[in-house]
C-alpha cells in the first residue's frame, strides 16, 4: 500500500510498514534498534515527509503510470534476483553464522545474528569499535565525540533541506504581505 495514489496514503502506510520492521528487530532481540527505529524513522523522519508533502499539497497521481509501472517492473526483477542470490548462497553454505551460542561462548554479546567472525576480525584490524560494542554508553560516546562533525553536517543538511522545501512550496501572488 506504499505505492498507493494519494501521497499522505503512502507515508502512513510507510509508517505502518517501518513499525513492522521496528517489530523484526523486536523478534531478533534488539531491543535497542527497534526502539530507534520508531522514534527516529517512523517518528520523526515520516512526521517530516508528511509536512513536506502537507504543505506542497502534492494530489493523487503525481507520476505518469505508464514510468512507475516500467519502473516497478524494474525494481521487482532487481528483488527477484537478489532474492535468488541469497537463497542460494545460503543453500551453499557461503554465509556461516558464528559458532556462538549462548551457552558455550564467554564472548557471546559482541556478537549478532549477522556478525560472522571474518566481518568482527576485519573491523577489530581498522580500529572501528563502534561495530560490535555491545554497550549503548560506547555507541554515544563514539557518536557525541570521535563522530560529532558528520553528526552536525548530517543536521545541518536536514535543516537545509526542510528550509528549502518550504521556500519552494509558497504560493507564489502577485501580492507580497497581507
Amino acid at each position: 500500500m506504499v505505492f498507493s495514489r494519494h501521497p499522505v496514503s503512502a507515508a502512513l502506510f510507510m509508517i505502518v510498514s517501518l513499525v513492522g520492521v521496528a517489530s523484526l528487530f523486536v523478534l531478533l532481540d534488539a531491543f535497542f534498534l527497534a526502539i530507534l527505529q520508531v522514534l527516529v524513522y517512523a517518528g520523526a523522519v515520516m512526521v517530516l515527509f508528511l509536512f513536506i508533502i502537507m504543505l506542497l499539497d502534492v494530489g493523487p497521481g503525481g507520476a505518469k503510470a505508464s514510468r512507475l509501472k516500467f519502473l516497478s517492473g524494474v525494481a521487482g526483477l532487481i528483488s527477484v534476483g537478489l532474492l535468488v542470490i541469497l537463497l542460494l548462497d545460503l543453500s551453499l553454505g557461503a554465509m556461516e553464522p558464528s559458532d556462538c551460542s549462548a551457552d558455550g561462548c564467554e564472548d557471546c554479546s559482541e556478537t549478532s545474528a549477522f556478525a560472522w567472525p571474518e566481518i568482527r576480525e576485519e573491523t577489530a584490524a581498522n580500529g572501528n569499535s563502534l561495530v560490535f560494542s555491545p554497550s549503548v554508553k560506547a555507541f554515544g560516546f563514539g557518536l557525541l565525540a570521535k563522530y560529532m562533525l558528520p553528526l552536525q553536517v548530517a543536521g545541518f543538511l536536514l535543516l537545509a533541506a526542510m528550509v528549502g522545501v518550504i521556500i519552494l512550496s509558497r504560493k507564489s501572488t502577485g501580492e507580497e504581505g497581507g
